[in-house]
């Protein structure tokens, strides 16, 4: 089954627009996990404007489940990396002001950064993952840098998915089999939600985990966590 990891951003957000702590980041995340997922996921940013590096290390010996840390490889995202050590670490070429994370990466330009960064982490012992789109070239270079997984970059499909859905992840299809082939795993994120997830999965083979946040934290406000949470494993039985 592929596993669904809840990114808490959307909770730090909310408690860092009020100040003090609430609600508690680290307590959702335990309830992500008691209440069915498979892992947690945070996303912090140089400007800290959601999740803090200090959120990370409150989480780390906490959580019972996978946790998994994206971010751009700066040097200081790196240093944090290396002292939580998570389970798995993805790294996300997005700019310092970026709202939310909007390409993959070109791994033919940024070929060699890849490689000493993914040995880095390697060495560590921590799975790493690349975010790409659906370019087979550059898979098959991301193949190449040492990483144990890329992350589909799913936007694009949830984007047409409304109009065209056959259309729409007919790419993925496709580089998720190429991936698999280079002996890849494959994860997918980005705009996921409760109207697109089944059938993706339905047609995305080797699909290894999903991670999803903004569209579930919105879901939970009407539906409740657990629920939602609940709901989201359905769509990726």
């Amino acid at each position: 089954m592929t596993q669904l990891s809840v990114n808490v951003n959307k909770i730090a957000t909310l408690r860092n627009a009020r100040g003090g702590n609430v609600p508690n980041v680290l307590q959702v995340a335990l309830d992500c996990e008691r209440f069915g997922a498979d892992g947690i996921t945070v996303h912090p940013r140089p400007d800290e404007r959601h999740i803090r590096y200090a959120d990370v290390f409150d989480l780390r010996p906490a959580l019972r489940t996978e946790f998994n840390i994206e971010g751009n490889p700066i040097p200081q995202f790196i240093d944090l990396v290396l002292k939580a050590r998570p389970a798995q670490v993805t790294l996300v070429p997005d700019a310092p002001d970026a709202l939310t994370s909007n390409a993959g990466w070109d791994t033919r330009t940024h070929f060699d950064f890849l490689v000493g960064v993914i040995e880095q982490f390697k060495s560590a012992g921590i799975r790493t993952s690349i975010f790409m789109g659906t370019d087979l070239e550059l898979i098959t270079l991301a193949a190449k840098t040492g990483t144990d997984r890329i992350e589909l970059y799913t936007e694009p499909y949830a984007a047409m998915y409304p109009t065209n859905p056959e259309e729409a992840v007919a790419p993925f299809v496709e580089a998720a089999k190429h991936a698999h082939s280079l002996g890849l795993g494959i994860n997918a994120g980005h705009d996921l939600s409760l109207e697109n997830l089944k059938f993706f999965h339905e047609r995305v083979p080797h699909l290894n985990e999903v991670s999803i946040g903004h569209a579930l934290i919105a879901d939970a406000l009407y539906l409740g966590l657990e629920t939602t949470i609940s709901r989201y494993k359905e769509c990726l039985k």
